[in-house]
């Protein structure tokens, strides 16, 4: 995260506490508003109002099945929750910036598709341009041989250009803009939390861990790293050293806690707590990597005083953003989760003390109480919090990504 990125996302932090409002007031080209999915025999179509005529591209992507539509100079206008309530063979969708000029909506569908339709449908008196993408199921076999598995073909991919715009071929998949560092607690000699049924706190979240990393990567602007992919134990510095090697820009740590008390229950979402001191800081300032200890910022070249005072405005700063995806967490996972009595909160954690990392840590739940740990061992309801914890993650970036482009 170098100085200029830093500084970008500092104006970011002060426009969305200032001017909540501030991503549709800037929202250039045209709006898209209103989505539903619509079930009519065997088809399935996916609907949107748009503000105006639009070009965009629709296509059919396997592993997972999804259907990406990417939409040229467009902002979004969906109420909280959007993609949660489908039907048919979407089963939920998610939508976002992924580069300057180019946004794009993330079908998740049951399994393999093809596209019948997709078109734009005219404004037409008081009725608003509709977007449509019409599907109808296939066969495994037929997904694989057909051009509906090959995007660039024309059959597959249907332009819809509207008032003689130009027919736009599909781009290639831009690099990944933003590094997700997940990080699944315990492993290996640390099992973690152990339920009266033995249910391992390390087995629990790895799996969550995996489910979530699957669906994150399913989004090209998303390189997505697991500090541990299997059951080995990694140190809590080693753990905040991974997101700091990958100028992470997100860092989402996952644990499932167990207490005396057998009622207590629920999911709780932490950010790192306000009692990080100067010796602390200075601390993180004097080790070999001080080049390198905020964004690139060469606190090697400054005297103790100041480098103190900068890692205070670093930390700050991604203490600021954690606690905005926090919420935007929370509102995804409230249809889903049962949060306890305050669902987001601080603490020390030392997986959450990267000064220049925007850091979380999930509890899932509590294997202490049977309702959580019957929970946390379905696959469904991970599923389910993995894909509204992917909801909430495109809904952070986005945000930052429109607003960083609008000025």
């Amino acid at each position: 995260m170098n100085s200029f990125r830093f500084c970008l996302i500092f104006a970011f932090s002060l426009l969305v506490l200032l001017v909540p409002g501030l991503q549709r007031a800037l929202a250039q080209g045209v709006v898209i508003s209103a989505a539903r999915v619509v079930v009519a025999a065997k088809a399935t179509r996916f609907e949107a109002n748009m503000s105006a005529n639009a070009v965009f591209n629709a296509a059919t992507v396997a592993k997972p099945y999804r259907v990406i539509i990417d939409i040229a100079d467009a902002s979004f206008d969906f109420p909280t929750g959007a993609g949660r309530k489908t039907s048919g063979l979407v089963t939920s969708f998610r939508y976002g910036l992924v580069e300057a000029g180019k946004s794009r909506i993330v079908l998740d569908v049951s399994g393999p598709v093809k596209i019948v339709k997709a078109k734009v449908i005219p404004a037409k008196g008081k009725k608003p341009a509709t977007m449509v993408v019409e599907l109808l199921p296939t066969t495994l076999q037929n997904f694989k041989t057909s051009d509906a598995a090959v995007p660039q073909k024309a059959q597959d991919i249907q332009t819809a250009a509207i008032s003689a715009a130009p027919s736009v071929p599909p781009e290639p998949a831009a690099a990944p803009i933003h590094t997700i560092v997940i990080d699944a607690g315990h492993g290996g000699i640390d099992p973690g939390a152990l339920s009266a049924n033995h249910t391992k706190e390390k087995e629990v979240v790895l799996d969550y861990a995996l489910t979530l990393r699957n669906l994150l990567q399913a989004n090209p602007s998303y390189k997505v790293v697991l500090t541990r992919d299997s059951d080995k134990f990694i140190s809590l510095e080693d753990r905040v050293k991974i997101a700091r090697d990958h100028k992470a820009d997100l860092f989402i740590a996952v644990h499932a806690d167990t207490v005396n008390e057998a009622s207590v229950r629920g999911t709780t979402l932490y950010t790192v707590s306000n009692q990080a001191t100067d010796a602390e800081a200075e601390a993180l300032a004097q080790k070999e990597n001080r080049a390198d200890v905020i964004g690139g910022i060469d606190l090697g070249n400054q005297t103790p005083a100041i480098s103190t005072v900068l890692i205070d405005l670093a930390q700050r700063e991604s203490k600021m953003q954690a606690m905005y995806f926090a919420k935007k967490a929370v509102q995804e996972l409230q249809p889903i989760a049962h949060f306890t009595g305050k669902p987001v909160r601080s603490a020390a954690f030392v997986v959450l003390k990267a000064p220049d990392v925007p850091s979380i840590l999930v509890e899932l739940g509590y294997l202490s109480n049977a309702n959580d740990e019957a929970m946390l061992k379905a696959p469904a309801w991970r599923n389910s919090m993995a894909a509204a914890m992917t909801r909430a993650v495109d809904d952070y970036f986005g945000a930052l990504a429109t607003i960083v482009s609008s000025n």
